[in-house]
């Protein structure tokens, strides 16, 4: 079995989806792996990754806009808010949604569907270099 690992830094500009689908794919092709797994962490813990539609931006958008209403920035009930009104907030969407994800390699590529994307789904306001470890094992 042969294994792969890399740590990419994502610039994530500031909160929303950014798709990392392309860079996490060119590990997979370096790896040499036919079939098997890639698993993908984010080391942190106010952003999260997700696999969402990459076609249609408003499925993006519409996911952006249900966060915010329902884990919204400032609640007086947050007591960690030492880094500002988006603080408490990250770390519940990082909660809801997932640190990981860990995608099939069929034939050498990541085996998304048709219409799906790998995103770093960033929570805080000013985002900034975030670290993603790209593990790939296989045949």
């Amino acid at each position: 079995m042969k294994q792969h690992q890399e740590i990419q830094r994502v610039s994530a500009s500031g909160r929303g989806l950014h798709e990392i689908t392309r860079a996490v794919a060119e590990t997979v092709q370096k790896s040499g792996v036919r079939t098997g797994l890639c698993h993908v962490f984010l080391q942190h813990t106010s952003a999260s990754l997700t696999i969402q539609e990459n076609a249609d931006p408003s499925a993006r958008r519409d996911l952006e806009d249900w966060f915010e209403r329902n884990v919204p920035d400032g609640d007086p009930n947050y007591t960690h808010t030492a880094e500002g009104p988006d603080d408490m907030p990250s770390h519940i969407r990082a909660a809801l949604t997932s640190t990981s994800e860990t995608i099939p390699v069929v034939d050498g590529r990541l085996g998304l569907g048709t219409w799906q994307g790998l995103y770093l789904f960033e929570h805080r306001f000013h985002g900034s270099g975030r670290r993603v470890v790209v593990h790939v094992m296989g045949d």
